[in-house]
């Protein structure tokens, strides 16, 4: 650990400059850190290193991407990218998806996703072993002015989804995505229990049979 990082709070927001936030930011580069800015404040926050931490975040990213693909609909993940509104915004959330037209904006190549000239993920997911709260209050707000469509925090310890659809900068607690219509919030809280008892690959074939089990319907 660096000693610039010893030196900086984790896990809370703390009052910093744009610019001393970058400088921070660019210090910390070879670190295992994540980096939130918002309203004038920057957070910190340690890289994961939890079994089920890890285990969630892959159950998670498996799921969207198979109903994506079933369902036809194009869709682009990414794992801890940095999106970034100059100034203003900067968010690392543990995942996030272009889906459809959005699917291939960014171009290959990018490093930091500029919000000033490509468009927010459509859906963002933040997997949550010690920062539920702050997931469901600051962060949530940081996304809605962002203008993602859709985000969902993965509550580690209780294997649960708290979902939301946001609009005008505001957000509302979904059962069922509105941005992959028919995946249901219920299915993926049922993957996640059952990955604390089955191993991966048995999980991914419960939820094949699931999803194909919607559309026969």
């Amino acid at each position: 650990m660096s000693e610039l990082q010893t030196q900086l709070p984790t896990d809370t927001w703390i009052y910093t400059s744009w610019q001393d936030y970058e400088q921070i930011v660019a210090n910390l580069l070879k670190e295992k850190v994540k980096s939130y800015y918002y309203k004038g404040h920057m957070r910190l926050e340690m890289a994961p290193v939890s079994f089920d931490h890890g285990k969630d975040h892959v159950v998670i990213i498996f799921a969207v991407t198979l109903f994506a693909a079933l369902k036809g609909i194009l869709a682009t993940g990414l794992d801890t990218t940095t999106f970034r509104k100059t100034g203003v915004q900067d968010s690392q959330p543990d995942v996030a998806y272009y889906l459809r037209e959005h699917a291939q904006t960014i171009p290959a190549g990018t490093g930091i996703v500029n919000l000033d000239r490509y468009p927010a993920p459509d859906l963002v997911i933040e997997i949550a072993k010690t920062s539920l709260l702050d997931d469901l209050g600051t962060k949530r707000s940081l996304y809605e002015d962002l203008g993602v469509a859709e985000y969902w925090v993965v509550d580690v310890k209780n294997s649960q989804i708290i979902a939301y659809a946001i609009a005008d900068q505001g957000s509302k607690r979904i059962q069922e995505s509105q941005v992959l219509p028919g995946l249901t919030i219920a299915i993926l809280e049922e993957a996640l229990r059952c990955s604390r008892e089955i191993n991966q690959s048995q999980v991914g074939a419960w939820l094949l049979s699931q999803f194909q089990q919607k559309n026969d319907y």
